[in-house]
């Protein structure tokens, strides 16, 4: 899963496997990686399940694995009762400068000194923290892009093979035109979601005292933090730009004072022109299945699995199920059935 100029989800490749283990994760990742290949400035994002771990480091040898910020703070909770501290660790994960993060540290540490060990020698800074992370990871922190995915399919899973592919296909391709129509009605520069970001700090960026310091590179004081922007590079001491590859509200004030378009600033990837190519091809349906070249399939024993393995720190509701009646969400003592049944055996008028 990856995400497009405009913020949404972009699915680069889907797999279906019969179980989620380190085997069938090397598999995906190999095909994966014959798509998009293998740069050091490739960023892959996930919880930190060690089937995954081990799958990335093995076949992605260049990219960086960042971890899940969501998962990391559903594992603090429940392993240190902390939810209170939960405000300075997502400021600490959104913080786009070491000093505010270093400020945000220092505040878990002193509460829970047990939480900020573990965030620095166990997880590390540089998976989970956005100002420390070694790659292009823009705004990218959890993996919830991937998790709506699963909800929108939660129903299809249960589904046979074919139709379940069916299900995908048909919603890929709405997707993709959908888009592609809102792409090419579009009469800003910029993606909707970015025009809208990048358009405020016009207006923020009057009033700025701006003073060239070299042909490229230019000293923004002014509201509550002040940025030193390279246009050239495009980067700015906040950070932001850097980071986001938006022009921050400084970097939009030397670009004034610069005479330079401020789109000029902003990554490809953030246009119209780009949007609409990652939107350009069609995806049309896979045909007949009398077409298809289908291998022998060994089928194994047990009845399959039906969802995905939970991911450290991550637990489902169990419905509870009463001795008595069999009906599920409530116990035994509290049942008011008149009808009884022998203990773990439903009664032969309730459906299963």
């Amino acid at each position: 899963m990856a995400q497009d100029g405009n913020g949404q989800c972009y699915p680069l490749a889907w797999g279906i496997v019969d179980s989620e283990n380190e085997d069938a994760w090397s598999w995906f990742l190999t095909q994966l990686k014959e798509i998009i290949g293998d740069t050091d400035e490739l960023a892959l994002i996930s919880d930190r399940v060690p089937s995954i771990k081990k799958a990335i480091s093995t076949v992605f040898e260049k990219a960086h694995h960042g971890a899940c910020a969501w998962h990391v703070a559903q594992n603090i909770k429940n392993k240190f009762k902390c939810a209170d501290i939960m405000g300075s660790y997502w400021s600490a994960v959104n913080a786009y400068r070491c000093e505010d993060f270093t400020g945000y540290m220092i505040e878990i540490s002193n509460r829970y000194p047990r939480v900020a060990e573990y965030l620095e020698n166990e997880v590390g800074f540089e998976k989970w923290s956005r100002c420390h992370y070694p790659r292009l990871r823009y705004n990218i922190t959890t993996t919830n892009m991937v998790e709506s995915l699963n909800s929108m399919l939660v129903n299809a899973r249960d589904f046979p093979y074919v139709a379940l592919i069916d299900v995908i296909q048909e919603k890929m391709s709405k997707w993709w035109n959908d888009r592609r129509i809102v792409a090419m009605a579009i009469t800003t520069p910029l993606t909707p979601s970015r025009e809208s970001k990048l358009r405020p700090r016009f207006a923020q960026s009057n009033g700025r005292h701006t003073s060239q310091l070299n042909p490229i590179t230019y000293h923004v004081k002014g509201g509550e933090l002040e940025g030193v922007v390279d246009i050239f590079n495009k980067t700015c001491t906040c950070k932001e730009f850097d980071i986001d590859k938006l022009p921050c509200v400084h970097a939009v004030a030397a670009a004034h004072h610069a005479q330079v378009s401020v789109y000029s600033l902003v990554s490809l990837y953030y246009t119209k022109e780009y949007y609409l190519l990652a939107y350009g091809e069609t995806i049309y349906p896979v045909g007949s299945q009398s077409q298809w070249d289908v291998p022998n399939e060994e089928k194994k024993r047990g009845r399959p699995k039906t969802s995905r393995f939970p991911s450290v720190g991550e637990f489902r509701k169990r419905k509870n199920r009463c001795g008595k009646c069999g009906a599920y969400g409530h116990y035994k003592k509290k049942c008011n059935s008149q009808t009884g049944s022998t203990e773990g055996n439903p009664p032969t008028n309730v459906p299963i």
